[in-house]
């Protein structure tokens, strides 16, 4: 394939979809240089791992990704770019691309090989003819329904935080669930640093209107 026919995207949102049973995430590209989305759905672990990563949420030890990009870069190699080249029966195909010639592409989940081109700061490359077939302009009136605001959507097991009835400031709640988030993180307890992130930019949001 060649440069031609790719389009470069970057990550747009990432929010629960309601079109998997049982409850999946989808995640939005959208192309640089124009209007174009393009919807993926991937499975919980990915998304928590590409929204940790996103919000820069280190954890404390390398995740499956993290271990992958140690692994790849102690060999001396490094990530060029990752590309969606093939849509098949309702399926993505991706492969990772190295940056030297003579290694050959590796075929990967395009979830995982999102994961790892935000690792690596990588280019995500998308098939053209993938882009018209199923790429789409969001109407006017649902821009601000969509965009990287979606990634407070992602509420990673389903559950949303309960917000309680006190009486403190906004900005007191805010830096007491902060300390939960940097707690919950480095006790590796991602569904619940999810959970209190969500509740965060709500909070913060509020307080800005």
């Amino acid at each position: 394939m060649e440069d031609k026919d790719l389009i470069q995207v970057d990550i747009f949102g990432l929010s629960l979809s309601s079109t998997v049973s049982g409850g999946g995430y989808a995640i939005i590209l959208k192309e640089i240089g124009g209007e174009k989305r393009l919807p993926i759905i991937i499975g919980q672990f990915e998304a928590q791992a590409i929204a940790l990563e996103l919000e820069g949420i280190k954890p404390p030890r390398p995740l499956t990704h993290d271990l992958l990009k140690n692994i790849i870069e102690a060999l001396g190699y490094n990530v060029d770019s990752i590309i969606i080249y093939e849509l098949k029966d309702s399926t993505f195909f991706a492969k990772i691309r190295f940056d030297i010639p003579a290694i050959d592409d590796i075929d990967a989940r395009p979830s995982d090989a999102i994961a790892i081109a935000l690792k690596f700061g990588a280019p995500i490359l998308v098939a053209s003819n993938i882009m018209e077939e199923i790429g789409f302009i969001p109407e006017p009136d649902k821009e601000e329904e969509s965009g990287t605001d979606n990634l407070g959507a992602l509420n990673i097991g389903g559950h949303k935080t309960e917000q309680k009835e006190e009486t403190e400031s906004v900005e007191s709640k805010i830096e007491k669930l902060k300390s939960e988030l940097d707690a919950a993180v480095t006790n590796e307890d991602y569904e619940k640093a999810a959970q209190i992130r969500d509740e965060i930019k709500k909070l913060e949001i509020s307080n800005l209107n």
